[in-house]
């Protein structure tokens, strides 16, 4: 596999992507394709005793700002590190892409370069969470904060798709719509409008779904409207980290505490693992041609890493095929 790296993506760029990037490398064998100041990267590579082993950099001389508008990436920073590697996906010179850079513009150049796949009103955002069973996809996270009910039910297909191929299981993925209420007659216009559409999919939906529920594993896939989604997603993420924070603090409060959190490390360690957000790699963006992977903006190299594995399996998998067969065939409204 050929994964393309933006170099210059995220909040701890370069260093921390080119550790990811070599992490990667020894742990899996792909190739990758890093975009960016390449005079810039070697130096940081040198400096940093980096190997470059099987790393082909593509110079781009911009960067992509984060509080810049996300159509830039279009005109502006049509030259920075996101937008090569997005257009040297478009063009196959790689298998996926993979940035920590800005949400707004991966969305915009994945929409627009990558571009849409035919059949699909809008991509989604699906990030994948912690539970207390398997891993759990919430689409859409942020990409479509306004819906409307068919798109739903596209985000359901698309979830459906990914998850048998990623973490299958036995009767297929179990799809919920995130609601109020489990109850049928639950929600607001769009949740109503959505729940029948949902049952007549063919899909193995299991119905309404409570926020409180998603982090139980009472479904694999939580359909949602992007702000719903990600209210539900930041929710998550700053409970973690809070829960997180506060039993360090209570561990090292004293010495008996100290003994204690001695005692139980090898359950914290793995209870943290469990919880952290670099073991899933990110967010994937389906409903483009190609795997485009969404990286934490503070990804460290063990979250670089991870997306990068994360962006290899996606493309082996043949999920954006089967998603180009299911909802290619699908007459839809045309994307706004």
């Amino acid at each position: 596999m050929k994964i393309i790296v933006d170099a210059f993506g995220g909040d701890n760029a370069p260093l921390e992507i080119l550790k990811g990037a070599a992490e990667a490398v020894a742990a899996y064998g792909h190739d990758i394709i890093l975009t960016g100041d390449e005079a810039v990267l070697r130096q940081v590579a040198q400096e940093n005793g980096i190997s470059l082993d099987k790393m082909e950099i593509v110079h781009a001389p911009d960067v992509m700002p984060m509080e810049d508008h996300p159509k830039s990436i279009l005109r502006e920073h049509k030259d920075c590190s996101m937008a090569v590697a997005l257009r040297l996906l478009a063009e196959g010179r790689g298998d996926a892409a993979v940035s920590a850079g800005s949400t707004g513009a991966l969305l915009m150049g994945g929409t627009f370069i990558v571009k849409r796949i035919k059949g699909v009103s809008r991509p989604a955002l699906a990030p994948i969470m912690p539970s207390d069973d398997q891993p759990v996809m919430l689409i859409d996270s942020g990409a479509n904060a306004d819906c409307r009910p068919e798109m739903l039910v596209q985000f359901a297909h698309m979830g459906h798709i990914y998850m048998s191929h990623m973490f299958p299981r036995e009767g297929g993925p179990r799809v919920g719509l995130l609601n109020v209420g489990t109850e049928d007659t639950k929600g607001g216009e769009l949740q109503l409008a959505t729940f029948p559409l949902l049952k007549e999919s063919g899909l193995n939906f299991i119905g309404n779904v409570e926020a409180r529920d998603v982090p139980a594993g009472v479904v694999d896939v939580v359909v949602a409207d992007g702000f719903s989604g990600n209210v539900l997603l930041k929710t998550i993420e700053g409970t973690v980290d809070m829960l997180m924070k506060n039993l360090k603090i209570s561990f090292m409060s004293s010495l008996r505490t100290k003994i204690g959190a001695a005692l139980v490390m090898p359950g914290l360690r793995q209870l943290k693992k469990k919880l952290s957000t670099s073991e899933y790699g990110g967010a994937v963006l389906l409903g483009v041609n190609k795997p485009v992977i969404k990286a934490h903006g503070n990804s460290k190299a063990k979250g670089i890493c991870s997306a990068i594995r994360v962006a290899a399996e996606f493309a082996a998998s043949g999920a954006v095929q089967q998603i180009e067969e299911t909802l290619g065939k699908k007459k839809e409204e045309p994307a706004e």
